[in-house]
């Protein structure tokens, strides 16, 4: 009888506990969304840093005041997004390495019963690998997306100011005529 069911017998509530030393999951994964958070809006707003410059020398070859305040306003706008979209990549992005490598690492500590050094390095090695693979996977979508895209700009395609999308669609249509 294991410990949970005799205190269940005995009218107590069973214990919630995971083994000695697991790591919660929960909170780690929280402080790594929060964290991702912070660092990918801190990052890209010290990368406008240059846009912020070009709108300011817009802002002064004008005398305009409204268009002035026009320019500003974009410009905040778009930073606002740049920012905003920054910190929930980071977040996301962090998050989900964080709780990878905190669900690895008790799953290791369940499965092995004991916590010690060689389950964070294999949580740390398994999650490396499994990010890497996906990074990886995710440059060879870009780069075959890239190579159509140049296949697609024949000059027998781009009659006129046809659009990419138009030429697209235009093979489509020739395709299924056949």
């Amino acid at each position: 009888m294991t410990q949970e069911e005799a205190e269940a017998d005995a009218g107590g509530t069973p214990s919630r506990a995971g083994p000695v030393g697991t790591v919660n999951w929960g909170t780690g994964t929280l402080v790594g969304v929060f964290t991702g958070l912070l660092y990918g809006g801190a990052k890209e707003a010290n990368a406008n840093v240059s846009k912020d410059a070009e709108v300011m020398l817009k802002m002064g070859s004008t005398t305009d005041k409204r268009e002035q305040y026009r320019l500003m306003r974009d410009a905040m706008e778009k930073r606002f997004i740049r920012v905003a979209k920054g910190s929930l990549v980071g977040g996301a992005r962090l998050g989900m390495f964080t709780a990878t490598f905190f669900g690895i690492q008790n799953l290791l500590i369940e499965n092995r019963g004991v916590h010690d050094v060689f389950n964070i390095a294999g949580a740390g090695s398994a999650t490396a690998a499994a990010f890497g693979l996906i990074c990886w996977v995710q440059l060879k979508l870009a780069e075959k997306a890239n190579l159509e895209i140049e296949n697609s700009k024949s000059p027998s395609d781009l009659q006129g100011n046809q659009s990419r999308v138009g030429a697209a669609i235009d093979r489509l249509e020739n395709s299924l005529r056949k």
